[in-house]
């Protein structure tokens, strides 16, 4: 693996490029991996998303394994003790809005039949294979975001600017911007 050419963001650290090897760009459909990338990059606003995954697992324990149903039915004394937790992001406006999220997400499902099927059209349930030549020109938001976040906005979610919605079109594989040189995409 370690002669292979990779994007250029995960150079950095092991834990960067077994992310990229494994998960980054890969579509995902399920539910409950939807919501864990959803309550990540929530929390990863503002921060660098390597914070993020070196507390993912912290982040699985503390948020029930990101069982959407359990979070969105958490009370006020789990809410103070998610503050407390020196493991995750200790921002009250993140751990609320994740339970708020989660209650969304739900509701979501209810209309679409799941959040799969909500989010996934709007690229026609395929993903949209882009093709960057250099980490220049990936963007961090694009029209279709723009859409998305205001669409998610309108239905109650919380921290779901076009950057996190980007980010989340990435990590979830609804957008493929691997680099073209990079093995993941060749």
């Amino acid at each position: 693996m370690e002669n292979k050419t990779r994007c250029g963001w995960c150079l950095s650290s092991d834990l960067y490029k077994k992310y990229h090897d494994e998960e980054w760009g890969v579509p995902v459909y399920d539910d409950q991996k939807l919501f864990e990338f959803l309550i990540l990059e929530t929390f990863q606003a503002g921060l660098s998303w390597i914070t993020i995954l070196k507390k993912r697992e912290n982040f699985q324990l503390a948020f029930d394994d990101f069982d959407y149903k359990k979070v969105a039915q958490y009370p006020e004394e789990k809410i103070q003790e998610l503050l407390q937790d020196a493991g995750i992001i200790r921002n009250q406006l993140k751990i609320r809005a994740a339970v708020s999220n989660a209650i969304a997400f739900m509701k979501v499902q209810k209309e679409f039949g799941s959040f799969s099927k909500y989010i996934w059209r709007f690229t026609n349930g395929k993903p949209i294979d882009n093709n960057r030549q250099s980490l220049k020109e990936v963007p961090s938001t694009t029209p279709l975001s723009d859409e998305i976040s205001k669409d998610l906005k309108k239905r109650g979610f919380k921290f779901v600017g076009s950057t996190v919605v980007y980010a989340h079109m990435q990590a979830t594989g609804m957008v493929n911007d691997h680099l073209d040189d990079c093995w993941r995409k060749i």
